[in-house]
């Protein structure tokens, strides 16, 4: 994979609206401009619930108890999973994050991420991008994995010490209010 894989930092998000579905397991349509009113947003693409590296990638969220102690930045999921599915991972896993549901990949298509594993299926490469609330992307990261860039899993530590850096250490947590 090339380093020109995804949005860059410094380019603006497009606005986008889709199923977001909450902790408490009601899902509602919620445009990103809305969620970044309330501050930051790191949005976490992953390929599907329930995939072993995915189960990963999350608990490594969960457990990282700086991403879940505030509302500061929000943790926000997205995969081509659907709503049903999305509500029992997030009760499996006891999640305390939304996730977005994008089953055509069109969200993962504006952020530059959608790509077709071994030519055949497509799907979101795993990528981490900090959204601030003019819409622009601050931090990413993008897999880089030899075979399949759904396979990585997000370096949680490294996340954690860019975005502080990011935002001048001002705000200390994360999380979704």
């Amino acid at each position: 994979m090339t380093e020109s894989a995804g949005l860059a930092v410094g380019d603006t998000v497009p606005d986008f609206d889709g199923e977001l579905v909450f902790p408490t397991g009601n899902s509602e349509q919620v445009p990103l401009s809305d969620l970044l009113t309330d501050g930051p947003v790191l949005l976490n693409f992953y390929t599907a619930d329930f995939s072993p590296d995915c189960v990963n990638e999350w608990c490594e969220f969960r457990d990282f108890e700086w991403f879940t102690s505030s509302g500061d930045v929000q943790v926000v999921g997205v995969s081509k999973s659907g709503a049903s599915l999305h509500r029992r991972f997030i009760d499996y896993l006891d999640l305390g994050f939304p996730l977005y549901t994008d089953p055509d990949l069109a969200i993962a298509e504006a952020f530059g991420v959608r790509y077709r594993a071994f030519k055949f299926s497509a799907r979101a490469r795993r990528s981490t991008f900090l959204v601030d609330e003019d819409r622009t992307v601050r931090y990413k990261w993008v897999s880089d994995h030899w075979l399949d860039p759904s396979r990585d899993t997000p370096p949680v530590g490294e996340i954690h010490e860019a975005v502080r850096a990011e935002l001048d250490d001002q705000q200390e947590t994360f999380g979704f209010s």
